[in-house]
């Protein structure tokens, strides 16, 4: 009996042992580093080491949340893959907010649907009371297996452990000093020990060792509180009380004459500016413009307005489909029709404003918040596409089909290379005008620097310049191996076979 107990105990500081562990590798990967291949790799690591102490409460059936874990590797590999700054930055809240949901969701308690709020209450219950109350269980874990027993007839592991390295700290000096004395380059490598340890300051010291300590008890906790969560049952019947399950749900339904004649209004408005969009988009007018205005100021000046009022009616479009209509079924029938109108009247101001967007860019340049602004529209009008399907089909699960297009669209953004076509799009346009804001160019990361290598040998060194500042700022980066970019390190090669190096 006494031996299942100890095997038990042993089996229990192996969790503790694995997070300290996993917290002493965080430092070495991400203190004074920045991120590259150590990002990725960490995070399969930290899976590695959730899924294997919990791997009785992962949620079945396991495919979904195997395609969660794979999409959270994917927007981690960015950091390995691309140099974006404006994305890096993102992720560093993205990327641990998905993979606490989806943890939440793989091996949670409660099991929440991933469509639903309750999901990010879950997660932040596990983020933060269910893990602060596993703290004190590291020190009766360790005592336990440490062989502190309540009947206290042994020492136990713990110290006999501290006994031999006690015994073994002269043993290791003696013999130390003879292996030293019998092999110079022993010698050597041991003479060094005092200089890296000279360049260890206090303060960094005092704070890698913080560093492990509560990032050790922060995913000791957070395992645990997946493996032994607290349920407290009195809070859970405040919020199941009969005569509340009883009491009817009022009736929110809109009433079909009042969205009949609201929409009728509207759409007679945006039928009207439709057709104008189309004088001026498509020639009908000879593309005349009002006050003799150009192209750079008509875009400039309706964009926005554009983009406002399709919000407006993407939120009556959602309105009258999640709240339903009463009236008769003719009626209702009438009003889905009118429904399919706003839906094509906002898709064709989304074009607009995309074309108005486009015209601006050709007078001014392409930049990371107008690229941004395209794919924005681009992600607005698919989901347009979904909800106008969701007219004629009522049981079609909105908020799961804008979740995936939502997170589909920000995967495809962070691979999409966003740098590198902006600076294509910027060479082109100086190819047609003649105008290039080298100065911008030089301020994209090094997923561009391939287009301006090519771009300046055609154009006889005229970003020569730019690109031995980047070259020279590439040298004096003293990066280490977690820190190793793919993106970076091709920049850089093709940087020194341009210059010769």
């Amino acid at each position: 009996m006494n031996e299942e107990v100890s095997s038990r105990w042993t089996r229990s500081l192996a969790l503790p042992a694995a997070g300290f562990s996993l917290a002493v590798i965080h430092q070495y990967l991400f203190l004074d580093n920045r991120y590259g291949v150590s990002y990725p790799l960490f995070t399969v690591l930290f899976y590695a080491y959730m899924l294997y102490f919990a791997k009785d409460k992962i949620r079945k059936p396991v495919g979904a949340g195997y395609a969660g874990m794979t999409y959270v590797f994917l927007l981690s590999l960015t950091y390995s893959m691309f140099a974006n700054e404006f994305f890096h930055n993102l992720n560093k809240l993205v990327i641990p907010v998905a993979i606490l949901l989806h943890l939440t969701y793989m091996i949670g308690a409660e099991r929440p649907n991933w469509d639903r709020f309750s999901l990010v209450f879950s997660m932040l219950d596990h983020l933060i009371p269910q893990n602060l109350r596993h703290w004190p269980r590291i020190i009766e874990v360790f005592k336990r297996a440490s062989g502190q027993s309540e009947e206290g007839k042994d020492r136990g592991v713990l110290g006999k452990v501290l006994i031999g390295l006690c015994i073994s700290f002269p043993l290791l000096l003696i013999v130390l000093m003879l292996l030293s004395s019998a092999d110079g380059v022993f010698h050597s490598v041991l003479s060094k020990l005092p200089v890296w340890l000279s360049n260890v300051s206090l303060v960094e010291g005092f704070i890698r060792t913080l560093w492990v300590l509560l990032l050790g008890m922060f995913f000791f906790g957070f395992v645990r509180g997946f493996l032994f969560p607290h349920k407290d049952e009195d809070a859970t019947r405040i919020w199941k009380r009969p005569e509340q399950e009883s009491r009817e749900l009022p009736d929110f339904r809109v009433d079909s004459i009042i969205a009949a004649t609201v929409l009728t209004s509207v759409n007679i408005v945006y039928l009207l500016f439709v057709c104008v969009q189309f004088s001026y988009l498509f020639g009908g007018w000879q593309g005349v413009l009002p006050s003799g205005e150009t192209y750079a100021e008509y875009a400039r000046r309706g964009f926005f307005e554009l983009i406002m009022v399709a919000g407006i009616n993407f939120i009556i479009l959602l309105g009258l489909l999640l709240l339903g209509t009463k009236g008769t079924e003719k009626l209702n029938k009438a009003i889905r029709g009118l429904l399919y109108l706003l839906a094509g009247c906002s898709a064709m101001m989304l074009y607009s404003a995309y074309t108005r967007l486009a015209l601006y860019e050709e007078a001014y340049g392409y930049t990371t918040i107008r690229f941004l602004v395209h794919g924005f529209m681009i992600f607005l009008g698919l989901l347009l596409i979904v909800t106008a399907l969701r007219i004629s089909l009522p049981r079609l699960p909105l908020a799961k089909c804008y979740i995936v297009l939502g997170a589909a669209a920000y995967l495809v953004m962070n691979y999409i290379g966003m740098d590198a076509i902006i600076a294509g799009n910027n060479i082109a346009r100086y190819e047609v005008s003649g105008k290039l804001d080298a100065a911008y160019l030089f301020a994209l990361s090094d997923d561009a620097v391939p287009r301006l290598i090519e771009f300046s040998h055609n154009q006889n060194g005229m970003l020569d310049n730019g690109l031995r500042e980047k070259q020279w700022d590439q040298v004096h980066t003293n990066d280490k191996w977690p820190s190793f970019n793919l993106s970076r390190h091709r920049a850089a090669a093709e940087l020194d076979q341009y210059f010769g190096n």
